[in-house]
């Protein structure tokens, strides 16, 4: 079956199925009970006379049904339509998803579209079937119950940090949504609870199967900064500066699983920190779709075949982001490590230590200031990266995962310093375009020689063709294809680029190295 079910007959063979891999990506409503189920309900199939389909819960909340006791469909992956759509529906959820209706409302939303509020709920509603305030509750909702059957939070500490303005708020919309208020919800949950301290979260992050989790660990630890981040091959946790205040979080491994634990200054940041984890460890993609689409290229099968369910890591920080790929640009990882270290000791603000940590990441302000008194290289990378901070910390430029994918590449490519490389890098690593071929990448190149794909710039590009709506992954492919077979953990240099060479009067091209490292050892090869 293909990544994309839109009808109803398709639908309902994966109800039928009780096809787990579809969970997330639609509901389906049963007009005779009023509740709506994940694909995967373990309930008795419904008659297809009495089925309706959602695109959304926040629709099937809309229509009038509340959620399944047995299923708990909020408990779902969310959905890798809002990665492959590109349209103002697709760039709202993620905007919904990183708290812009809690923060800005829904004008404020509106205008980061383009559109005047009136226009977007209308636009909205007809997409999705529920409008920007309902999608935006129904995430509140989806918090809400993550934290009342993972953690024992108090139960007023639970409605703020899922963003609820009160705690009667909070009550009506469980007591709507699941059928049940809030303290009968969190007596379904298994006996394994977490005990958590004042601001601590603790819980788990659906993810599809099958999952590279190794591969992402490993990509992790090789891009550290000291003070900020640590890394093991199980875990990744870092400081960030979140709307409510400094953050700490962790990622780990837990089977099959992803934990998130987390400290934060302001509880009602957690739904923010869930959305920008999940979109930092690709966790709403579909595996076994992209792998069944890549798989069938003769090329890329073994590829496939020894790394399943391969993740092309995203960002937790998109301002964060440009500036270390720019930082980045035609230097090693140790070398960019290096840099980034010493921009932080220098200019990142000092936080409470914890577990490694104790700073966080430059200000784009102080990257603007002061980032030429700490930054070495070519003067002119060194402006570009200032100039750039400069930009986001004046509000002319900003990223985000709402971003229309071809006019932040526009943006990008008018900064002096970034060319195609960098722009589409950012691209892929901030929005979540599946999509996006960088034939500029010496290891790319690399990668696509080993595996017997045309290894110039416009063979590339004109062969990535055929892997779309995925050639994001193809590229991690190609990345993990450059590796030499005998060096299991080499120390690997980022995305190597001839064409911003030019563009950034930087030196000359390094030695071809992947961006995907190999997994360490004892590690799904």
């Amino acid at each position: 079956m293909s990544q994309a079910v839109t009808g109803f007959d398709e639908r309902y063979r994966a109800i039928h199925a009780r096809d787990a891999r579809f969970d997330g990506q639609f509901v389906t409503a049963v007009r005779t009970t009023g509740i709506y189920c994940r694909p995967s309900c373990p309930a008795r199939t419904p008659k297809p006379g009495n089925v309706e389909f959602y695109a959304t819960s926040a629709a099937a909340h809309e229509a009038g049904y509340r959620a399944c006791k047995r299923c708990l469909p909020e408990a779902a992956p969310g959905s890798p339509a809002w990665d492959l759509r590109g349209d103002t529906a697709g760039r709202a959820m993620r905007l919904i998803a990183d708290g812009v209706v809690e923060r800005e409302g829904v004008p404020g939303l509106a205008s980061r579209l383009g559109y005047s509020s009136r226009h977007l709920s209308r636009l909205l509603a007809a997409e999705l079937g529920a409008g920007p305030l309902a999608l935006a509750r129904a995430h509140r909702a989806h918090t809400a119950r993550m934290l009342l059957v993972g953690t024992d939070l108090p139960i007023a500490d639970i409605a703020f940090s899922a963003g609820f303005a009160s705690v009667r708020q909070f009550n009506d919309t469980v007591r709507e949504v699941f059928g049940m208020p809030p303290q009968q919800l969190r007596a379904r949950r298994p006996a394994s609870g977490v005990a958590a301290a004042p601001g601590a979260i603790d819980l788990v992050l659906p993810v599809r199967a099958p999952f590279d989790v190794d591969g992402l660990f490993a990509w992790m630890a090789a891009r550290v900064i000291a003070g900020v981040e640590t890394a093991t091959p199980t875990s990744f946790a870092r400081n960030i500066a979140l709307p409510g205040g400094p953050a700490w979080f962790r990622l780990r491994a837990d089977g099959a699983r992803v934990r998130l634990e987390a400290r934060l200054s302001r509880l009602g940041d957690l739904p923010v920190l869930v959305a920008r984890a999940r979109r930092l460890f690709d966790l709403d993609a579909d595996p076994v779709a992209i792998d069944e689409a890549l798989a069938r290229h003769p090329e890329l099968a073994a590829s496939v075949a020894s790394t399943p369910g391969l993740r092309v890591p995203g960002t937790a920080d998109p301002h964060e982001m440009l500036i270390r790929a720019m930082i980045g640009q035609q230097i090693s990882v140790a070398a960019a490590r290096t840099a980034l270290v010493r921009l932080t000791e220098a200019l990142g603000e000092r936080v409470p230590e914890h577990e490694g940590t104790d700073r966080l990441f430059p200000t784009m302000t102080a990257i603007a200031e002061h980032g030429a008194e700490v930054l070495r290289g070519p003067a002119a990378r060194i402006r570009a990266v200032t100039g750039a901070a400069a930009l986001i910390a004046a509000g002319d430029l900003s990223l985000s995962p709402g971003d229309d994918g071809v006019e932040q590449r526009a943006r990008l490519l008018a900064l002096p310093g970034v060319g195609p490389w960098t722009a589409d890098y950012v691209r892929m690593r901030v929005t979540g375009d599946p999509d996006v071929v960088l034939p500029g990448d010496v290891a790319a190149r690399t990668g696509a020689g080993n595996l017997g794909i045309p290894a110039d710039p416009a063979g590339l590009t004109a062969w990535a063709t055929r892997t779309a709506p995925w050639r994001s992954y193809l590229t991690a492919h190609l990345w993990r294809a450059a590796l030499p077979a005998a060096t299991p953990t080499p120390p690997l240099p980022v995305g190597i680029q001839a064409e911003d060479a030019a563009t950034a009067e930087s030196g000359p091209e390094s030695a071809a190295q992947p961006e995907f490292r190999r997994p360490l050892s004892g590690a799904r090869s």
